[in-house]
């Protein structure tokens, strides 16, 4: 499996390097996405996550993952799985927040937001116990613990 990750940084605020990037992204596709693939990364302030949360959400303020998956018709044959738009500032708060890492934490959304892309979602508590687990299983797999201690699957389909 070949995986292209395009990164594209509007903030100024310090972001993971590539490297570690496209490992917890290939970390969450492994086994369950085989196929060359191509991934669109965009990392921003929170003004354009904002703006980005209002518009497909219709919800006030910003959030720290959005993933937009591709809707492209099968006789392109294109690798293009979606994009992934992640808010620095957010990521940032909600680690000190939760007293975790950074890196973890950039982690978790990097695992996130790809399995968005995937299919994956959180709105039902059975949905989001799924998606947990399998968070969980990828980031134990990149040696990074739990981001759910001390969260409940409610708190988390919130979001």
């Amino acid at each position: 499996m070949n995986v292209q990750v395009d990164v594209q940084s509007a903030t100024a605020e310090p972001c993971p390097d590539e490297e570690d990037i496209r490992r917890w992204i290939c970390a969450a596709l492994s086994g369950r996405h085989n196929a060359d693939t191509e991934i669109s990364l965009r990392i921003v302030d929170t003004e354009e996550m904002t703006a980005l949360n209002r518009n497909y959400r219709g919800k006030d303020g910003p959030t720290n993952v959005l993933s937009f998956p591709s809707d492209l018709p099968e006789e392109l044959a294109l690798p293009l799985l979606g994009d992934i738009v992640i808010c620095a500032p957010v990521v940032r708060a909600e680690a000190e927040q939760q007293g975790k890492p950074l890196r973890a934490h950039w982690a978790h959304m990097m695992v996130h937001g790809t399995l968005h892309l995937l299919g994956y979602d959180h709105v039902e508590d059975d949905e989001a116990g799924i998606m947990e687990n399998l968070e969980t299983r990828v980031l134990a797999s990149l040696n990074i613990p739990c981001p759910y201690s001390g969260n409940t699957t409610k708190e988390h389909a919130r979001a």
